[in-house]
């Protein structure tokens, strides 16, 4: 599936003598199919010299102790590593990379047998930047797509590696495009306009349905529509200050603990949801989604002992009755599922019950609640592009399986990233974002937070939750922000519920996006209209008339729905 998601050229004004230097579009789309023949490189290379191999060598070289020949199959041309004996004999090109720019890279990749995963590498001052991976296939093309920064200016080699030295490397359509932060921001803002706005027509008329102009209209966002928010836990009960700055900004939620096997049945047989039914009722009362986490955990670590101690039949029973349990008790009114957490980098289930234990869960709590949205939940899969169990494409190769499960109708899934950060990556994850939207199912980032010195954690996390809600693919994000003396990686407040510097972030952001009460008042034109861009979200509306004085208040919604092909504006009519 290729999403063709380009953003128009704009133009920038960098001085009064060139004001119409051409900003270069964002590519969004990416390929998750094996294709016979590679799609052209993308941004035709970026300063990739000879990227699609028409010039044979030119470019081109062996890196370590590989032997590069240039082959052309079906009139498509491309280059080849083989005798490998180490994960690095490879093919490589040398580029000049620039502190302050981001890249985005794009390779299409093959394997000569089999499939292996296969990663490109910049080598830069005798250390390795990775921008991605791909598990690439025998017999037809897998497109990588990734990115990276430098820290200093400088002469680097690309190069693509396997641990697999068995299999030759093909490689064909080789990008390497850089952005500058002006660029890279206006890319944010252009996405920004196309999926988190939408043009809004306001005509305002008397009792006879005449026009007024003049009228005095103000417009206060009263609910965001973009669903973002923080995990809490149940120290937020009986906390007043704690609810009052918690439900002045967020829209959703995730408990941090108290759905949790180990907290609702830490002793077999004695079920206890007090405390989870007493959050889900608070937030209810406040109008703010809650996601479900999680239905089990595939890490060992985090099993009750009790369960650790069964026997395998035991073990099958007790994970029906959790199942049925927790999913039948909450059916209906949770955001989502994360069903079986973080089960790439984990497998205590699949250890019991073999390769298709997680598959069964899904099915499992699919057919308890059918209409809930059943998300994987993985950690690394944006933040880490060294670590090959959870990148994309292996994210995608379990999707892929949960995908293929036979139940009665399809099971309703979605792609939930976790995005515990240290230094983000911010392009490589961008290209992650596109490669799993790819899919066209919907992206949650659930449990955001940066672990970072203090002087960058605030810088770090703004970066981070920029780039997930300017993401065309992105449906909603939750930070993992729970507060408590010695928050996980991070805390929004202190304990009178002031903000840290993080917490400025949020409320900055939020008012950015329209949120805590902002308000903006206009005037009507010469025939009674109001015309404006607005952030999809619930409003207020006050209407004064400009002659009597005598005002109006109404309120609207303006959604996703309302605006997606942005060629007419959604038009209200209000008399006053």
């Amino acid at each position: 599936m290729k999403l063709l998601l380009l953003l128009p050229l704009a133009f920038c004004c960098l001085s009064l003598s060139r004001c119409e230097e051409i900003l270069v579009p964002y590519d969004y789309s990416a390929t998750i199919e094996c294709l016979e023949i590679p799609y052209k490189p993308q941004y035709n290379g970026g300063i990739i010299v000879n990227p699609d191999m028409q010039n044979g060598s030119q470019g081109w070289s062996q890196f370590e102790n590989a032997k590069v020949n240039f082959r052309e199959f079906g009139g498509n041309k491309f280059v080849v590593a083989t005798q490998r004996n180490q994960s690095s004999d490879s093919v490589s090109q040398k580029v000049y990379l620039e502190k302050g720019i981001l890249y985005t890279f794009s390779a299409w990749l093959q394997v000569s047998t089999g499939k292996a995963p296969v990663s490109a590498v910049f080598k830069k001052n005798g250390e390795y930047k990775h921008a991605g991976s791909v598990v690439a296939e025998s017999k037809c093309w897998s497109m990588l797509k990734g990115g990276l920064t430098v820290d200093e200016s400088g002469p680097a080699e690309l190069f693509v590696e396997s641990e697999d030295t068995t299999v030759e490397i093909w490689v064909d359509s080789v990008s390497l495009q850089p952005f500058t932060q002006d660029e890279w921001n206006a890319h944010q803002e252009q996405s920004i306009d196309n999926s988190r706005k939408g043009p809004v027509r306001i005509r305002v008329v008397n009792n006879k349905g005449e026009k007024i102009p003049n009228a005095s209209i103000t417009i206060e966002q009263k609910r965001l529509g973009f669903p973002f928010g923080s995990a809490v836990a149940q120290n937020i009960l009986g906390n007043q200050a704690y609810q009052n700055w918690f439900t002045q900004r967020f829209t959703v939620t995730t408990f941090e603990n108290e759905m949790k096997w180990y907290s609702t049945e830490s002793v077999r047989g004695i079920e206890n949801y007090t405390v989870a039914d007493a959050m889900l009722r608070f937030f209810n009362q406040h109008g703010i989604a809650v996601r479900g986490h999680n239905v089990v955990w595939d890490h060992p670590k985090y099993q009750s002992k009790w369960v650790t101690s069964l026997s395998r039949n035991d073990l099958y029973n007790a994970v029906k009755r959790r199942v049925f349990s927790v999913v039948s008790r909450y059916k209906g009114q949770l955001a989502g599922w994360d069903v079986v957490n973080e089960n790439l980098h984990h497998s205590f289930f699949e250890s019991k019950f073999g390769p298709n234990a997680s598959n069964n869960i899904f099915a499992m709590a699919h057919a308890i609640d059918p209409s809930t949205t059943m998300f994987m939940n993985e950690f690394y899969t944006l933040e880490d592009p060294t670590d090959l169990k959870a990148s994309p494409a292996k994210y995608l190769e379990k999707l892929r399986e949960l995908q293929s499960i036979r139940v009665r109708g399809n099971i309703p899934l979605g792609i939930g990233l976790e995005s515990h950060f240290s230094t983000p990556n911010i392009p490589y994850m961008r290209s992650a974002l596109d490669t799993l939207g790819a899919t066209g199912l919907p992206i949650w980032l659930t449990e955001i937070d940066v672990k970072a010195p203090s002087s960058d954690q605030a810088k770090y996390f703004e970066q981070v939750l920029r780039e997930g809600h300017a993401h065309p693919h992105v449906k909603g994000m939750v930070t993992w922000t729970a507060y408590a003396p010695n928050c996980y990686h991070m805390c929004l407040t202190d304990g009178n519920f002031k903000n840290l510097p993080t917490g400025d972030v949020v409320d900055k952001l939020i008012r950015e996006w329209g949120g805590l009460r902002s308000q903006t008042t206009e005037v009507t034109d010469a025939d009674g209209f109001f015309e404006a861009s607005l952030f999809h979200g619930d409003y207020d509306l006050n209407i004064s008339h400009p002659l009597t004085n005598s005002s109006v208040s109404h309120n609207f919604t303006l959604t996703s729905d309302d605006s997606s092909l942005h060629t007419q504006p959604s038009t209200f009519v209000f008399r006053v």
